[in-house]
């Protein structure tokens, strides 16, 4: 305000925002400047505006199919000129710069309770994972999954972490472009003209880190990019324009209507307009209201994730759906179990639902580290976490690798096999070449779209249209619950049950009349359990 009154502002701009705490900021500051008094007048205006990609007016009239949304071809909007800030000719005191031990004073002083699990963010699943099976020794499976961008790449270029001279990259072991618009849009030239060569230091150490990261056609984008493109160093017109522009220059002005002519455009384009697309959806979410709870929008890694809360006082209970649904299959679930004195909350994972769909590998370890995060930033405070069907697989991997995040695992019909002394987390790379795995990818892909429609009318018996169609022995705590459909048909219930109950027995069993599904396909039920579950908790 001091400075607003130095300057006599008339307009403070800021730039629109998907974020429910960040648009809950932008409201509390307009409310702020409209009840305060000016010497000058009138209260300056809050003035919100946006970079889209796509001339689009109203967000109300989105298209919620990617694939139709496409077909519109929409008029871009072309990238504008940066532009110098003028100078102002008033004198403000700026103070000076705090030092080192003056910040490490002020962390510790403002630090609460909740801010003791930072730490926990700063490793990932599947080095706890390696270190937990290298103390107990169990034999690890035989699947594989590509790296986590952790400990492996830190390996393959060393750990000096120096700084290189004229670099991209903060250090050697870095995987995410640095620095200032300038060198993004260097970097940017270097990827869209990878296939070209290159004799440039600088331009030959990215190309070198696209080899390393792309573990399949266009997913090393969002990983070299994504920091810069989330933080504005550079922008999504940019970006689209400079591939296009790229496009154009390759073939005498020519687009074909057949596909780009360079895969690295092709990533960069798809990414951009994905990103863009689920940008716009975030923004109708936040002004057109879903079902009857409040739909807001967390970003993850620069990636949107929805989800919802609903109750104020009460333990915290954390819903999370299983393949192929989003939070909406907690529709009958939310309010009921708020109403009984939670505080309920219900996230749409990563790749599901109306959350984003980067292009990267999706596994069961990102998913728990999501959950991970979500819990520490969002939540702030354990959880009871319930899961369903792979939901539940991910909530025990949560629950197991980071245990003081959960008061309690609740499992309902959970995906996965509970095998005693063995573990099937997919921690190594070797036997397994790139090529085969994505043979393996390729192969799954066609039959799931050949039986996507019969699998989700058997798994999911009721309101079918309403579900989006687009563990080793340590992670099962020692005091778990589980609810299990007897009638599900994806898993032999009576001997999953029979297992559980010879290795695990202080888990509480509750079998019901029920399908795959059971809190959706009779959710009073599983709502009346889960509150006498949590009530006893307490």
């Amino acid at each position: 305000m001091r400075s607003l009154c130095k300057v006599q502002a008339g307009l403070v701009y800021t730039e629109e925002e998907v974020e429910y705490r960040v648009r809950n900021v932008l409201a509390s500051v307009e409310s702020s400047l409209s009840n305060a008094s000016f010497t000058w007048g009138n209260a300056p205006e809050l003035v919100v505006w946006s970079a889209s990609l796509y001339d689009y007016k109203n967000p109300r009239e989105l298209l919620t199919s990617h694939n139709k949304f496409l077909k519109e071809k929409l008029p871009m909007i072309t990238p504008l000129a940066a532009a110098p800030l003028p100078a102002l000719n008033v004198e403000i005191e700026t103070g000076s710069l705090p030092t080192l031990e003056e910040l490490k004073g002020f962390l510790k002083e403002s630090r609460t309770s909740e801010d003791n699990w930072v730490h926990l963010k700063s490793t990932s699943a599947k080095s706890i994972l390696r270190k937990t099976l290298s103390q107990i020794k169990v034999k690890i499976g035989a699947a594989s999954s590509d790296s986590d961008g952790g400990e492996d790449i830190t390996a393959y270029y060393g750990t000096s972490g120096r700084k290189i001279q004229n670099s991209m990259f903060a250090s050697e072991s870095s995987i995410q472009v640095r620095g200032g618009t300038e060198i993004t849009s260097d970097a940017l030239a270097a990827y869209l003209k990878y296939l070209e060569g290159t004799g440039k230091a600088n331009w030959q150490e990215l190309h070198d880190k696209v080899r390393l990261t792309e573990t399949r056609d266009g997913a090393s984008f969002c990983i070299l990019f994504g920091p810069a493109l989330q933080l504005g160093v550079i922008s999504r017109r940019r970006v689209y324009h400079e591939a296009i522009q790229y496009e154009r220059d390759r073939n005498a002005g020519f687009i074909s209507p057949f596909g780009y002519s360079t895969p690295t455009v092709t990533a960069a384009v798809d990414a951009i307009c994905s990103m863009e697309w689920y940008w716009l959806l975030a923004l109708k979410s936040q002004v057109c209201s879903e079902g009857n709870y409040p739909v807001k929008i967390w970003r993850w890694k620069g990636h949107l994730i929805q989800y919802t809360s609903v109750g104020h006082e009460g333990p915290s209970v954390l819903l999370v759906h299983g393949f192929g649904a989003s939070l909406q299959h907690f529709r009958d679930n939310v309010g009921a179990i708020a109403d009984q004195g939670c505080r309920v909350w219900a996230v749409t994972l990563l790749g599901f639902g109306k959350s984003e769909k980067p292009n990267i590998n999706y596994s069961e370890l990102l998913w728990s580290e999501l959950l991970r995060d979500f819990i520490v930033d969002v939540v702030r405070e354990p959880v009871h976490l319930v899961g369903n069907s792979i939901g539940g697989y991910i909530c025990a991997i949560t629950a197991g690798v980071w245990p003081s995040l959960a008061r309690s695992l609740i499992l309902l019909n959970t995906a996965g096999s509970v095998v005693p002394s063995y573990s099937f987390i997919p921690l190594s790379e070797e036997g397994q070449s790139s090529w085969f795995s994505r043979l393996q990818a390729r192969l799954l892909l066609l039959f799931l779209r050949s039986r996507a429609g019969g699998i989700l009318k058997e798994y999911y018996p009721t309101r079918t249209k309403r579900v989006d169609k687009s563990l080793m022995d340590e992670i099962i705590r020692a005091v778990s619950s589980n609810h299990t459909g007897m009638k599900d048909p994806l898993t032999k219930s009576e001997s999953f049950v029979s297992m559980l109950r010879t290795h695990y027995s202080k888990v509480h069993i509750r079998e019901l009349d029920a399908g795959h599904a059971p809190h959706d396909e009779v959710p009073d039920e599983v709502n009346s359990l889960l509150c006498e579950w949590i009530k006893d908790w307490r």
